[in-house]
């Protein structure tokens, strides 16, 4: 009789900490603090952990989604143990960071707050195309949430969402090492994620000149199934193959412009690639507007985020992967 017992309390141990294909179980009090292990994330544990998740639109354009009933559907419904809070910098017309930091901040900390209780991880994207014009709004931006949220195991950091044309060795490096240099004055561990050439897509130019001397530093690689095909994931795979880690923080089941039709042959193309690698993902984006992108239709609120029936045929795609 002890040794069934044994054997079935070991089994107990191995399923409790085996891993689900349904992300939004795969939660920060099971992982803990992350970290990287070559080109892999990985837990607390030293095993490896894929995080699938949503990204959020422009803060100043879909505020609407940045408060807790929202995270709560992305965990929840959309079955995802990642959010990504895109924070606006600068717009043309509607504000963003530079002009309005207050409201950004609040709507930031919105959201990371409620990740946290949700118990998932966190993207803090600093989502612009030019931050290397605004380098010191940057250096200020995230030497506040840092501070703020030193310490706490759920943080990611996106120093850069999308660089267009922008030098990779003359532009691009000395930024991200200024801002990795101020966070890590504050916050020594988590994970911070470095934007690419080329809408982050020159992973490529990245691998052959990457960052020293620092640890726990990745690479974006954003795609979108309709526009980027196999040529793209050949590029990041010599990245990888190189030692490059990437993560894939923004990634759509259309076309580059946002626009119909859903590519699932090229999506389910990606999300193999992606699984194969373990490379974690976000799907862009937690939005309401009419465009193919969107996971949410026309007018839905905050409470019905990623509740079936306000799915896009996108939405659905999507839900269905982290789950899977």
């Amino acid at each position: 009789m002890k040794f069934v017992l044994v054997v079935a309390l070991a089994l107990a141990v191995l399923v409790n900490v085996g891993f689900s294909k349904d992300a939004a179980l795969e939660t920060v009090s099971k992982h803990g603090q992350l970290s990287l292990n070559g080109v892999d994330i990985v837990d607390e544990h030293g095993e490896k952990l894929q995080l699938k998740g949503m990204s959020l639109f422009w803060d100043v354009w879909m505020p609407q989604y940045y408060n807790k009933e929202s995270i709560d559907g992305v965990h929840d419904n959309c079955h995802s143990n990642v959010v990504r809070a895109a924070i606006s910098v600068v717009t043309e017309e509607d504000g963003g960071y530079v002009e309005t930091p207050d409201e950004c901040l609040e709507r930031l900390y919105a959201v990371v707050d409620a990740a946290i209780e949700d118990d998932i991880y966190v993207i803090i994207d600093w989502h612009d195309h030019a931050a290397d014009t605004h380098l010191n709004y940057s250096l200020e931006f995230f030497d506040i949430v840092s501070k703020k949220y030193s310490g706490v195991p759920n943080i990611i950091y996106e120093t850069f969402n999308e660089p267009t044309g922008q030098s990779w060795n003359d532009i691009l490096k000395p930024y991200h090492e200024a801002v990795i240099n101020t966070i890590r004055a504050n916050d020594p561990d988590n994970i911070i994620v470095v934007g690419t050439p080329t809408w982050s897509q020159s992973v490529d130019q990245a691998a052959a000149n990457p960052i020293t001397g620092q640890k726990n530093i990745m690479y974006t690689l954003h795609f979108y199934a309709g526009t980027h095909k196999q040529w793209l994931r050949d590029t990041a795979t010599n990245a990888l193959n190189q030692g490059l880690p990437i993560f894939v923080t923004e990634y759509g089941t259309v076309n580059a412009d946002a626009t119909d039709p859903v590519d699932e042959a090229e999506s389910r193309l990606w999300w193999n690639w992606l699984d194969e690698h373990n490379i974690s993902y976000a799907n862009w984006a937690i939005s309401d507007k009419e465009e193919g992108a969107s996971a949410l239709a026309p007018n839905t609120t905050s409470i019905q985020v990623c509740q079936e029936e306000f799915l896009t045929e996108s939405g659905r795609l999507v839900v269905a992967q982290n789950k899977a």
